[in-house]
């Protein structure tokens, strides 16, 4: 049967696919309903020129969206019904918004004629059709255009809005008529602009001076990378201005790959899970240099004075796109509003070679050597349970440089922190500031789309893999294929462990997996796996788990790995974490002996 093709103001739906066309939106994840009729049929008009990808949970459309922007740079889009399908989102897409990805996400509405009878599925009891309440916390905006010829200006805004300043997600709430109804051909032409995407700003000149003098004069000079950075694809100065000034540097957790691990000047992660080269040198410098980073808790030692900064003592220079981070936790000495990377080559350019500080490197050199002494043996161990050590090296000895790691919510993202180098710009994702579990199950699919030659696997406690285990079940329809290590530790364990800490040791109650005698237990994900067309397999000793994830990668098959891991081990803290009022945990590596 011939299909006629709709031309785009022929209906609200075949209008909103071919913007997206326009714009070069290659996805749309999502899951039907009846809210969303109308905008899937507009996208069977174009579906060979973007492509729907059907999942089994809407959290899971949001994620995928999410990790396709980390690495491509570019957003995708989302559709899901209204109520509870729509509902299902906002997981995935508060975590996008705490971590500054782009998105478009489409919610299907009950029709305008409805509003305020409460019909099925309507949200609102004291306004009608009220989802955009919902998200309001968690979009840089929404847009809920009631008549079809409001969507021309109302997409326009929103494509300017998700990628221009701080990326973020933006929400378009459209009633079911709406989807049907024809678009003014007036209003369409009226907001067809080309692709609006507006320059960056630099920092006040008078600001870099300032800067670039107090980046000469310091003895202790620390540069601190944060996510920003990678956004703005600042990697390279970076790099040029550390080595032009001799200054060693350190990431933000969220920020562990914008420079290579390998490099000489690297210290490492900061923070709870941090390196002691890390917060060694952030709390004995003199003189900080962040940029793109907005001093979170767990990147801090949860502000605690001393732990990873003492900004009493020393100078801060803090540069950031948004202003509303620059003096949010820590008062600056300069405070620069700018793009990372133009910021970065404005610095350089102002700066002239750098001192030696010969002393100052030597100290950190100490504080390295002593980190890997005390961690370096536990890498290559034959402990059965496999040891989480053992697990993150072989993990990084497997995938290559360019390869990508995504790691999920759990203990076993502690220890990514702790011990997993990373050597390229996006090649090792998380979800931090909402920490949202399901993000490193679902977002590796994204991203395996956006770059379908490089190796993506995903890290994954046992808890928040069977939460969203149908990801695996969509890779399978869809061939994409991720390779998910399933950390089983027979719980949740990061609450486990602080139950324990903060609480005594004989304070646990669910946060272990148990049968009904009390006994530790683990579903078999390796089967769950094959019962949905992937591969499994089961991993119990340490010598099978290179060697298998060598094997999932080289097949290209979805594949899930379910790695037996000992439970009772904990990283090393040079930092520490805070849980008011409750007394906050000391340091139990390199602590006062600096």
């Amino acid at each position: 049967m011939i299909r006629s093709r709709r031309k785009p103001t022929d209906t609200g739906a075949a209008y909103i696919a071919d913007f997206l066309v326009q714009q070069r939106v290659p996805y749309a994840f999502g899951l039907c309903g009846h809210g969303i009729l109308g905008m899937l049929d507009g996208l069977l008009d174009r579906e060979d020129e973007i492509k729907t990808i059907s999942v089994h949970h809407e959290s899971i459309a949001a994620f995928m969206a999410e990790g396709y922007f980390r690495v491509a740079q570019r957003p995708a889009a989302t559709f899901t019904s209204c109520g509870p399908g729509s509902a299902n989102l906002v997981v995935a897409i508060a975590a996008a918004m705490a971590d500054s990805s782009a998105m478009l996400n489409i919610t299907g509405n009950v029709p305008t004629s409805q509003w305020n009878r409460g019909p099925f599925q309507e949200s609102g009891k004291f306004f009608q059709g009220d989802f955009v309440t919902a998200l309001r916390p968690y979009v840089k905006r929404s847009f809920q255009p009631t008549r079809a010829e409001m969507l021309p200006l109302a997409l326009r805004q929103a494509f300017a809005l998700m990628t221009n300043g701080r990326p973020g997600p933006v929400h378009l709430d459209v009633p079911l008529n709406v989807f049907v109804e024809p678009v003014d051909e007036a209003a369409a032409e009226r907001e067809r602009w080309a692709e609006q995407s507006w320059h960056r700003p630099a920092g006040d000149p008078r600001a870099i001076t300032q800067a670039a003098r107090l980046l000469a004069e310091a003895e202790r000079p620390v540069i601190v990378i944060g996510h920003g950075v990678e956004l703005s694809s600042a990697e390279a100065a970076v790099l040029a201005l550390a080595e032009k000034l001799r200054v060693p540097v350190a990431t933000t957790p969220f920020g562990k790959g914008t420079f290579d691990a390998r490099h000489p000047l690297s210290l490492g992660a900061t923070g709870r899970n941090g390196s002691l080269a890390a917060n060694g040198a952030c709390r004995n410098a003199d003189l900080v240099l962040a940029i793109g980073t907005r001093f979170d808790d767990r990147a801090t030692s949860a502000w605690l004075p001393g732990f990873t900064y003492d900004f009493t003592k020393t100078r801060l220079i803090h540069v950031d796109l948004d202003a509303t981070e620059i003096g949010k936790n820590f008062e600056p000495t300069v405070a620069i509003i700018g793009d990372a990377r133009i910021v970065l080559e404005q610095l350089l350019a102002a700066s002239e070679t750098g001192p030696q500080r010969a002393a100052w490197h030597a100290r950190i050199a100490a504080w390295r050597e002593r980190w890997n002494e005390a961690t370096a043996m536990h890498r290559t161990s034959d402990a059965v349970p496999i040891r989480p050590e053992r697990v993150v090296a072989d993990v990084r000895r497997v995938v290559p440089a360019d390869g990508m790691v995504f790691s999920d919510v759990g203990v076993h993202h502690n220890w990514l922190i702790s011990e997993y180098d990373a050597y390229q710009a996006r090649t090792l994702h998380q979800t931090w500031g909402f920490a949202s579990m399901g993000f490193g199950i679902a977002a590796p699919l994204g991203a395996k789309l956006a770059a379908p030659d490089k190796p993506v696997v995903s890290v994954c406690g046992d808890g928040g893999f069977v939460m969203n285990a149908s990801a695996v079940l969509t890779a399978v329809e869809y061939g994409i294929p991720v390779v998910w290590v399933v950390w089983n530790n027979l719980g949740y364990c990061a609450i486990r462990d602080q139950q324990l800490g903060y609480f005594g040791n004989d304070r646990e109650l669910a946060t272990s997996f148990t049968d009904t005698n009390g006994a530790l237990f683990s579903a078999d994900y390796a089967m769950m796996a094959r019962s949905m067309g992937a591969e499994g397999a089961t991993v119990e000793r340490p010598q099978d788990f290179a060697p298998r994830l060598e094997a999932a990668l080289r097949s290209g098959r979805p594949t899930v790995l379910d790695v037996r891991v000992d439970r009772d081990i904990r990283p090393l803290s040079t930092g520490s974490w805070d849980l008011p009022p409750r007394p906050h945990p000391m340091p139990d590596f390199g602590w006062g002996d600096e």
